[in-house]
């Protein structure tokens, strides 16, 4: 989880040269993201243009290809028709006579022959009409939406290869940078050997249960087709790569490692992703099914636009890093002087939209976690208070519009709808609101409560909305043009590809509005802003290390979802309860557990084919269920010993403002407030929100 490489080649790209990693790494997954910004956004493009094509040419569909001449002739002659038939009938009237058959009618041949002869002349006059209005702005049209369609047809063949290129690249980018998500970073040698000792063995397990999943596929009778063989090899070639990284890693020991080492804090070193690599790898051996990684990693194909999407909002996250828009929006309120604990809780409740359009807490603490942790302690907040700020910002906005998680909840479960599941989680995201509120202000509180007078305080916020005013404005455009422009509204399924847009738009208007002014920071020195190709440039950076330890962990935890589902343990448990109060208790401890081992997607996952058949068939209300799903899993988030919220806060922040927050002095509490703040906020609410809605409808 060390970024000191990371750090170090980020600085070089500021200072004006673009590094080989650039190259190699960040330049492919920018165009990758790009690509599923393209793909996605080009169906909406398509739509509109098949409505601007029947506007403009009535019957365009019928445009779409050229027509074909008919072969019949429109100017036959009826009475002749009638004859020939009514000849050829006599010629075979002997046969007829053995046959017992009737002789034709020559009203009826008439009719046939006349209605023949009108469906010729309507096909030759439909060709006609079409040829016609074949003009060459037509035909023109006709190619650009054409093109389109094949775009769209193109990308929605290409989302798995786009996936697993991505995910493979980011994750060798993150080997080589040392990114991968730790229990600590690496201090000395010995962490150094043994976390990328592990990580090569990790690494090479995943290169043979791909090579004996392509095999066992290879080898079954059923044919396997050219687009299944290519995902076995990227994935071959990828695993591949990564076991060649991590080699190469521990082989070239960085400097600045100190001597020697303890081996128990040399192991919590080793990646999260390894970890789980190693227990599914060693399971699926022991039970003699090698290829059961290389099987479950498939699985995440069947999701691949999910898994995109958490790519894109890393990026979004990244280029947010890069813009004013987190310091404008703590400056307006700076003027009221808040005491830390009250601006603490300030930055967790506007952090709750952002999170819901970011899709998760972890993915919002790596793309927010840095800025709201700075703007904390610029004002003032000390280190284990800003420390569980940051950890939590995340937690309190899965359960609102438009979180992906939760759709991803009602694709898994007919039994929900996103209606419901966001209805409900305003209630919940209230509770959690005021629970969190009610622990930052009264527990342990060590600041007093001067808030600035209101004259002061008012005009001075209403001057720190000015500078607000255009962002606001460019986020409303690009929403605009989408809605009226491409008929798209901002809502849970298109906000992955419209949040890319709006950063890019932001970043625009940055480069355009502060090129060639000098600013300054609350120290007094000098920012010059780095123009709009550096910020994408130094996002994307950022992003590749981000996708490739977070999506590979994703990965991994779909496999350990595989050793849960393939050892039966849930078979252990009972599969319905008569009581659902001892089902709820049960569901709890499950879930936060599930959450302290597994990321949020992968959980659902496992949770939707296994734990929410017992709930339901217990009594327990599938909304209701899954509202405290969500809740345990954000506290299993926040519970030692992984912690993967405080895990990705730690990986933002900076190994040293952990340390330092660790050293400082006072009681047990003070000095462990980042862990047991989020915990007592946390747990009150999943206990209030698993167990009182039963006293409404439990028998």
């Amino acid at each position: 989880m060390s970024v000191d490489t990371l750090n170090t080649e980020g600085s070089s790209a500021r200072a004006g040269g673009r590094s080989l990693r650039e190259w190699s790494s960040s330049l492919p997954a920018c165009l990758l993201l790009l690509a599923v910004v393209l793909f996605s956004t080009s169906s909406d493009i398509h739509n509109q243009m098949l409505r601007g094509g029947e506007q403009l040419w009535s019957g365009y569909y019928k445009l779409r290809s050229d027509p074909v001449e008919p072969t019949c002739n429109p100017n036959r002659d009826i009475d002749a028709a009638v004859a020939a038939e009514m000849a050829k009938g006599s010629d075979l009237g002997a046969m007829a006579d053995l046959l017992g058959a009737m002789e034709k009618d020559p009203a009826d041949v008439r009719r046939s022959i006349e209605r023949s002869v009108a469906e010729c002349q309507a096909s030759h006059a439909s060709y006609l009409e079409v040829r016609d209005k074949l003009t060459p702005g037509v035909r023109a049209y006709r190619a650009v939406e054409l093109f389109i369609a094949d775009l769209i047809a193109f990308g929605l063949e290409s989302q798995r290869y786009i996936l697993v290129i991505l995910v493979m690249l980011c994750a060798v980018t993150a080997t080589l940078t040392r990114h991968h998500i730790a229990m600590r970073a690496m201090e000395t040698v010995l962490d150094h050997k043994v976390s990328l000792t592990l990580q090569t063995v990790a690494n090479a397990m995943l290169l043979g249960s791909s090579l004996i999943f392509r095999a066992n596929t290879l080898g079954a009778d059923a044919a396997v087709s050219s687009e299944e063989l290519l995902l076995h090899n990227l994935w071959i070639v990828g695993f591949g790569a990564l076991t060649i990284a991590s080699l190469y890693r521990l082989i070239r020991v960085p400097e600045g490692l100190a001597p020697g080492g303890s081996l128990n804090k040399a192991l919590l070193a080793v990646p999260l992703y390894t970890v789980m690599c190693l227990i599914s790898g060693t399971y699926f051996s022991m039970i003699g099914h090698a290829a059961g990684i290389g099987i479950y990693l498939g699985k995440m194909m069947e999701l691949a636009d999910m898994f995109l999407n958490v790519g894109l909002y890393v990026w979004v996250g990244m280029m947010l890093k890069q813009t004013r828009l987190a310091t404008l929006v703590f400056n307006v309120f700076r003027p009221w002087r808040m005491p830390p604990e009250l601006l603490a809780v300030v930055a967790v409740l506007v952090a709750v939209v952002p999170t819901a359009y970011t899709g998760a807490s972890g993915i919002f603490v790596i793309a927010a976690g840095a800025v709201i942790y700075n703007e904390l302690r610029a004002a003032g907040a000390r280190r284990q208070l800003a420390l569980a700020a940051t950890a939590m910002s995340g937690s309190l906005g899965v359960v609102i519009r438009p979180c992906l998680l939760v759709v991803v909840i009602a694709y898994l479960n007919r039994e929900v709808t996103t209606d419901e599941l966001f209805g409900w989680g305003i209630w919940v995201f209230a509770l959690t609101a005021a629970m969190f509120t009610a622990v930052a202000l009264t527990v342990n509180r060590q600041s007093q409560f001067n808030l600035a007078p209101v004259n002061d305080a008012l005009p001075a916020m209403l001057a720190a909305l000015r500078p607000l005013i255009p962002y606001v404005l460019v986020i409303a455009g690009v929403v605009m043009f989408y809605r009226w422009g491409l008929d798209v509204r901002m809502d849970e399924f298109s906000a992955p590809r419209l949040l890319p847009v709006i950063l890019f738009a932001i970043l625009l208007y940055e480069h355009i509005s502060l090129k060639g002014r000098t600013e300054r920071d609350r120290d007094g020195l000098e920012i010059n802003h780095q123009g709009l190709e550096r910020s994408v440039r130094g996002a994307t950076n950022d992003t590749t290390a981000e996708i490739g330890a977070l999506l590979l962990l994703l990965g991994l935890s779909v496999s350990i979802g595989g050793v849960i589902e393939r050892s039966h343990i849930m078979e252990s448990f009972p599969q319905s309860f008569d009581s659902a109060w001892s089902a709820m208790l049960l569901m709890v401890v499950i879930l936060v557990i599930l959450g302290m081992i597994m990321d949020a997607f992968g959980a659902v996952i496992l949770v939707s084919a296994t734990v929410a058949t017992i709930a339901y068939s217990s009594g327990i209300h599938p909304i209701h269920f899954w509202m405290v799903t969500l809740v345990a899993f954000e506290l299993g988030y926040l519970s030692p010993p992984v912690a993967l919220n405080h895990l990705l806060t730690r990986q933002v922040v900076g190994e040293a403002e952990v340390v330092a927050a660790q050293q400082e002095s006072g009681t047990f509490y003070q000095r462990h407030e980042r862990i047991i703040m989020p915990l007592i906020a946390m747990g009150v609410s999943l206990v209030l929100v698993a167990f009182v809605p039963l006293l409404f409808y439990a028998n």
